[in-house]
């Protein structure tokens, strides 16, 4: 448990933290954000990584006069690295899924649910990669299993490019107009408490509200 201390602190203090590694690095923070926002969105090994948070303490470094730190740069680079994230994230899902499941009975390696992803992703995907963007964790997984149940790549790629700006922007804005104020600088800590409470909330009302849906159906 020790070990996740550092992460954890790095986490509720990420201002202080990327204050300094701007003012160290300078312009490298650009390519250092870009390839955080990338691998989250990118690569199902690194869900754990900083990517709401990460966004408001920018966009608030941003709005500070003297930085080194552009807000239109900042919006356009890291809403590429959403985009590229999510598009290799579909397309490993996409090679590796006929792959990893076969046709054998089993519960985990079935093809029934590639068919099953694929009907989902058909129906519901557009909206799945929306609001999967707002959501840690989920959204390193919406695309690929998107790319697993084998979803429209023109289909994907329109939402793909039209969730990452809405993410991006949002949650950049709100760093940029509301980091600089003083009652929010003197408590950030709970700001960031405050945005991953709000972004986990929503997986935590789906949880509990099916819950009862599927006892009942257990019961019948």
């Amino acid at each position: 448990m020790s070990v996740l201390y550092p992460f954890i602190d790095y986490i509720l203090h990420i201002d202080i933290y990327l204050n300094a590694f701007v003012s160290t690095y300078g312009f490298w923070t650009y390519l250092a954000l870009f390839l955080i926002i990338f691998c989250e969105t990118g690569l199902i090994v690194t869900p754990f990584l900083p990517g709401d948070s990460l966004l408001f303490a920018a966009g608030s470094i941003a709005a500070q006069p003297g930085n080194s730190l552009n807000s239109i740069y900042l919006f356009l680079l890291l809403t590429l690295a959403s985009i590229l994230g999510n598009q290799v994230n579909f397309l490993i899902g996409r090679l590796i899924g006929p792959r990893v499941f076969t046709a054998k009975d089993s519960w985990l390696l079935n093809k029934k649910h590639i068919e099953n992803a694929h009907r989902f992703y058909n129906q519901h995907g557009g909206k799945t990669l929306i609001f999967a963007r707002f959501l840690p964790v989920i959204r390193t997984f919406a695309p690929f299993i998107a790319g697993i149940g084998k979803m429209n790549m023109l289909r994907f790629s329109l939402y793909n490019c039209s969730s990452a700006i809405l993410w991006i922007g949002s949650l950049l804005g709100l760093g940029y107009f509301l980091g600089s104020l003083p009652i929010v600088k003197e408590h950030f800590t709970i700001v960031i408490y405050g945005i991953i409470v709000i972004s986990l909330l929503p997986a935590v009302i789906a949880y509990f509200t099916r819950k009862p849906q599927n006892q009942a159906s257990l019961g019948k």
